[in-house]
Formats: structure tokens, C-alpha cells, sequence
């Protein structure tokens, strides 16, 4: 397939907005991949000024999932709006001095490309880290990540090789960029679940709360107190569903294991995209339709649901005092209510 701005509109999104934030912002390639012809680049573009590598940082990911178009979309819209507000706005440029942003946009180009879940090698990058479910195995539920074949959705990948080029380009990058930041936010925006927009923390691998539970309600409650009106429910995602083999789950353990004296904070953007399909359910026969809008007016319309979400996260990495550094007293308090809410 010929490689234009109609079969692969992402990828020259970002090359543009990379051309207009020369001396702005960044670029790295973490790795290639071959696909039909051609050599795609996993590329991370940050913006900063201060090169304290404690710096709190923000970072989204999209394209993990080639069929979710719209996540790399939804990161790239915020991005170029960033990317404009850093050409004229002095608050803007100040508070780079503050915090490092990082987009990863196309994490999966291959996929993307084709319009498929999985990478090149037939592999999804969400189900491909070396970490097992402890939860009850169901043959039947094949989506948690298995190793069957690759020609069946949510392959992990065979049992003892390394994780595919993407998925271990993303953990390397993660681990020298994200991991000696006094606080590192990530949001991995997803698209292909449900009828309601959905912040997932970790684990997804288990129904138990992750160690960091009580961080998850404060910064629920700033959400909540911040933006009153906002239409996300915010819950673990193991209450959904568990997985075998997150990536995000392995980089969190792994941040712990390490000592690291921040805070590395994953979330997951999960977009309610079963609305698309309301006024003409019979498109669900069309494989792309139930992971991205195919009338461009709801594109639109999903392009601009999630700014103000990314604003509030930029907000929240720079003031952590509010929720990521808990004393004694409102950890515990913190702590019992997330309990409470999340049943467990």
C-alpha cells in the first residue's frame, strides 16, 4: 500500500507537527518496523526546558491498538494544540519550566497502518509484557491474552521470548525518562470498550488494589472537585476485566522493584466507543466501527471530549502535593474509602 496523507493520516500529522516545533519540542526514534514495504518510526516527541531529570513529567501514549485510530488521533489533537499554545503563550512557556510533557502518539504504526490490533508479527503490544493473570483461567475468554496463534486477536506472543520491538522500545524509553522523575503521569489512550468513557488504573492483571490505591482516589477526587461535569467513571480495570501481559502493569512493578523515589503513576484513557455506533448499528459489521468513529463530524466531536481531561493531568503532574504526596492521616482516610468504592 502506497504510504500517503489517506492511508496512513497519523503518521503525517506528527511529522508536521514535529516540522512546526523545531526548537520547541524534541524528537526521538525508538525504534523501526518493517511493514509492507516500508520502515515505520516509533517516535517519542518531548517538550521541556528544564533538564532536571526529576522533573515531573506528563506523557501520553496512542496507537498501541492499530484498529483504535482515534487514540493516536486524540493524542496528536492535544499535542498540536500544546505545540500552538507554546508559540504565544507566556503561562504556557513557563511552565515548561515546571514540567516535561511527552507524546508517544503512533506506538504501533504498523498496526495502524493496516487497521489491525495487533503489530507487523500478528502480536498485541497490551498482552505481550512477562505478566501472568493470578485470576481463574477461562478458556472462553481468549481477549485476557493467549498463545494459541497469532492469527486470532490478543496474541501474547510466545511463551519465553523477548517483547516485541515496540512494546520494549516503550519500556526502555519509560524506564530512562519517566522512572527518575519526582512524579511521571501517563495516560495510554485506548478506544473499544463499552458505552462510557473509563480512567483504569492498575492492575489490570488482578482484582487487588495496587499499592498505590490511596494516590488513585485523591487524584479521583481532584477530578471530581476540578471538573464536576466530567463524563468519565474512574475505576480500576481489573473491575472489568484482567489481563495477562500489560505492558503498564509490568513498567509499574518494575518502577517499585527498582526503589524509585518518585511516583510512576500509569492510566489508561478507555473512550466509550460503543456510542459511535448508535444512530447506525448495522456499520458494527464493519470492522473498524467499533474502534473509531467513521462519520468525520464524530470525529470531531471525540477530538474535542478530551482536552480539557489532558489539561487537568498537566495541572495535576505539576501540583502533586494535592494527590500524589499523602500524609499519614489522608493516605489512611484515602485508603478506606477507596476500599469502599472500589469493593475490595
Amino acid at each position: 500500500m502506497k504510504l500517503t496523507p489517506q492511508t496512513f493520516p497519523e503518521l503525517f500529522e506528527l511529522q508536521s507537527i514535529v516540522d512546526e516545533t523545531r526548537g520547541l519540542a524534541k524528537t526521538e526514534v525508538l525504534c523501526t518496523v518493517p511493514c509492507r514495504g516500508h520502515e515505520f518510526p516509533v517516535t517519542a516527541v518531548t517538550f521541556e526546558r528544564n533538564p532536571d531529570p526529576s522533573l515531573p513529567t506528563l506523557a501520553l501514549f496512542g496507537g498501541v491498538h492499530g484498529l483504535e485510530r482515534i487514540g493516536a488521533q486524540v493524542v496528536l489533537a492535544y499535542m498540536r494544540t500544546l505545540a500552538r499554545y507554546l508559540e504565544w503563550d507566556p503561562s504556557s512557556q513557563a511552565l515548561l519550566d515546571e514540567v516535561r510533557l511527552i507524546f508517544v502518539p503512533i506506538v504501533n504504526p504498523a498496526g495502524v497502518f493496516q487497521e489491525t490490533r495487533s503489530n507487523g508479527n500478528g502480536v498485541d503490544l497490551m498482552r505481550n509484557a512477562p505478566v501472568d493473570s493470578p485470576e481463574p483461567k477461562s478458556g472462553l475468554h481468549i481477549y485476557r491474552g493467549h498463545r494459541i496463534s497469532p492469527r486470532l486477536p490478543w496474541y501474547r506472543g510466545e511463551a519465553g521470548q523477548p517483547m516485541q520491538p515496540e512494546a520494549q522500545a516503550i519500556a526502555d524509553f519509560v524506564k530512562r525518562r519517566l522512572f527518575p522523575s519526582s512524579l511521571a503521569l501517563c495516560m495510554d489512550v485506548h478506544s473499544g470498550f463499552g458505552a462510557v468513557d473509563r480512567i483504569w488504573f492498575p492492575y489490570a492483571r488482578e482484582r487487588k488494589l495496587f499499592p498505590d490505591v490511596d494516590r488513585a482516589f485523591a487524584l479521583k477526587k481532584l477530578l471530581d472537585h476540578t471538573l464536576p461535569n466530567h463524563v468519565y467513571a474512574f475505576e480500576p480495570q481489573s473491575q472489568i476485566y484482567t489481563v495477562h501481559g500489560d505492558l503498564w502493569d509490568h513498567l509499574y512493578d518494575q518502577s517499585r522493584e527498582q526503589g524509585s523515589q518518585g511516583l510512576f503513576f500509569p492510566l489508561t484513557l478507555e473512550m466509550g466507543s460503543w456510542n459511535w455506533l448508535k444512530k447506525n448499528p448495522f456499520s458494527i459489521f464493519r470492522p473498524l466501527a467499533l474502534f473509531h468513529p467513521l462519520k468525520q463530524h464524530r470525529v470531531r466531536r471525540v477530538l474535542r471530549r478530551h482536552g480539557s481531561l489532558f489539561d487537568f493531568l498537566l495541572r495535576a503532574t505539576t501540583a502533586g502535593s494535592h494527590w500524589a504526596s499523602l500524609g499519614e492521616v489522608e493516605s489512611s482516610l484515602c485508603l478506606n474509602r477507596a476500599r469502599a468504592l472500589w469493593k475490595s
